[in-house]
């Protein structure tokens, strides 16, 4: 173990949180005005961020770099695709879209963006589109800024270190090993374990609500630790039994609960509406893929794009560093390409799933008057207007122990997740071909409890919020350190391969065209004579773990 950045790590997070804690009020007040100047003046920023960072993943999939493999010669996925897709995905959203699906819709129709009429078909349609665009390929672009330069440093240059700060090596150098990558590193715990325990402060008051709904218990304080200590118990063991053993099988149970509810849904909801609404969001969203990236409303001067837009940007920023880390960890034998596409991919549908079902329910519901949910939302919350939507569906009496059991799952997903990833930080001399001692593991597992304690019980959840949101902006600019340290590593590990701008196939079968390439000289024999077996299937480099540099 690292004491350095572990006794860090617990001082940072007590540092903060507390004061937050037990003094949220004011805090509130400062963090939100810090906010409000941020968000004021950087805007343009994170929407640039934003958009750079999908353009960036779209580039990097389709050249030459896409087939780089994240491993040695010898290594293969260390997961089956489908467990890797589950555990990409859960550990990436959390119980936060369960909160958001049903409810995000209803707020865009009561003020859509872009000047449309707030309840009027135009404006519905609007509010069905626009979480696609907030959930889905820009933060799971942003998701992967920092998972392949992660991933690329423990599997192809083989670093004995699960860290954010050792994949700026490339540009930072020896520095990553002294103050300055420690700095980073206690940065990203702090962002983790904020990220998380926000997750925990949203999360128990709907489960408490929902179990309150089944059972008639009042919602208490005693209640809702109660569903917390269920929780802990629920990721501890997860995370004690590691990677394939625990969060592997969390992850499973998630994917087959969600399906299950989303196909329910889908089944006896009023289902040709919701494909018709998904196709039409789809085809709204494409028209304005551009103009929403970009929107910034600098002449009404409206506050949309940074209450909504520049807001979730901030949130999957503050998220990268844990997910960076996760993903990386689970993607050994991947190639860049298949990271990206999958990630990109199956993160964006799966989450459009949710919102075109879920969210596409609850506008038919609003809009067809069979209950008032805008209402319920402005005057009793979210938890409050979830209960009421899932008592329409047929069933009510089944579906209500499902989607609590989701619930559970699905935020246990993301915090055994964090719980080893910070554990992961926190141990020295660890590759990825290892797991953290399960103590460590444990023991960041109760932190996650404890703050989630703190907030539940003094009610700083807006302060942490907020704090976690301005945590990003220094983000940024280690997001563009990793992916330059990334780009010069790659230049300098596969430079003459990845330069080649023509393929040659050395032996070309019967009579069919030749194709010229530099790749193999002509006249070269003992070139052509050694290359048939690359030849025939597609190149996949990798880099020998004997030719690689000690040092960045």
């Amino acid at each position: 173990m690292d004491r350095t950045i572990f006794l860090g790590g617990i001082l940072t997070v007590v540092l903060v949180s507390l004061p937050l804690a037990l003094f949220s009020e004011a805090a509130s007040a400062v963090l939100g005005k810090l906010l409000a100047a941020i968000t004021a003046n950087f805007s343009w920023l994170y929407l640039l961020t934003g958009a750079g960072a999908f353009f960036f993943m779209v580039c990097l999939a389709f050249s030459r770099y896409g087939n780089i493999r994240l491993g040695r010669a010898e290594d293969e996925p260390e997961f089956s695709k489908f467990n890797w897709i589950a555990m990409l995905f859960c550990a990436g959203i959390g119980i936060s879209i369960v909160n958001w699906a049903f409810v995000e819709p209803l707020y865009f129709l009561n003020s859509p963006p872009l000047g449309h009429v707030a309840n009027s078909a135009d404006g519905a349609e609007w509010a069905a589109m626009y979480p696609m665009f907030h959930w889905g390929f820009v933060p799971w672009a942003l998701y992967l800024m920092p998972s392949i330069p992660i991933a690329y440093a423990l599997f192809v240059r083989q670093e004995n270190v699960v860290r954010l700060s050792h994949a700026c090596r490339g540009v930072l150098g020896r520095s990553v090993d002294g103050n300055l990558g420690r700095f980073i590193d206690m940065i990203v715990i702090f962002s983790i374990m904020g990220g998380v325990g926000t997750s925990l402060g949203l999360s128990v008051p709907l489960v408490s609500r929902l179990v309150s709904e089944m059972t008639g218990l009042t919602v208490t304080f005693g209640l809702q630790m109660g569903i917390l200590a269920v929780w802990t118990l629920l990721f501890g063991w997860s995370v004690w039994r590691g990677l394939g053993s625990g969060i592997k099988i969390l992850s499973d149970i998630n994917v087959g609960l969600a399906v299950l509810l989303l196909l329910f849904v889908l089944v006896v909801g009023p289902t040709v509406y919701i494909l018709n609404l998904w196709t039409n969001s789809f085809g709204l969203f494409m028209d304005n893929f551009f103009r929403i990236n970009f929107w910034t409303d600098p002449i009404e001067g409206g506050s949309f794009p940074r209450d909504w837009t520049v807001f979730y940007w901030a949130w999957w920023i503050a998220y990268t560093p844990m997910m960076g880390l996760f993903v990386a960890r689970i993607s050994r034998g991947r190639t860049i390409r298949e990271l990206i596409l999958n990630g990109v991919g199956w993160g964006s549908l799966g989450c459009w799933a949710f919102f075109a079902i879920w969210g596409g329910y609850a506008l038919h519901l609003e809009l067809n008057d069979i209950i008032p949910a805008s209402e319920i939302l402005a005057a009793e919350g979210t938890p409050a207007t979830v209960v009421a939507i899932l008592k329409t569906l047929p069933g009510g009496w089944l579906v209500l122990p499902v989607f609590t059991a989701l619930c559970f799952v699905f935020l246990a997903t993301t915090l055994d997740s964090s719980a080893y990833m910070v554990a992961s930080i926190c141990s020295k001399d660890l590759s990825g071909y290892e797991e953290p001692v399960r103590w460590l593991r444990v023991v960041w597992a109760l932190a996650i409890a404890f703050v989630g304690v703190g907030l539940l019980s003094v009610g700083g959840l807006e302060a942490v919020q907020l704090s976690t949101i301005i945590v990003a902006l220094p983000m940024i600019p280690v997001l563009v350190i990793v992916t330059l340290s990334f780009l010069r590593w790659v230049k300098r590990d596969f430079g003459s391969e990845i330069a080649a701008r023509e393929l040659v196939l050395p032996h070309p079968p019967g009579h069919q065209s030749r194709f010229r390439t530099d790749a193999v000289p002509a006249g070269d024999a003992a070139a052509a004579a050694a290359a048939p077996a690359a030849a025939a299937s597609p190149a996949r480099p990798v880099m020998p773990p004997q030719a690689l540099p000690a040092h960045g």
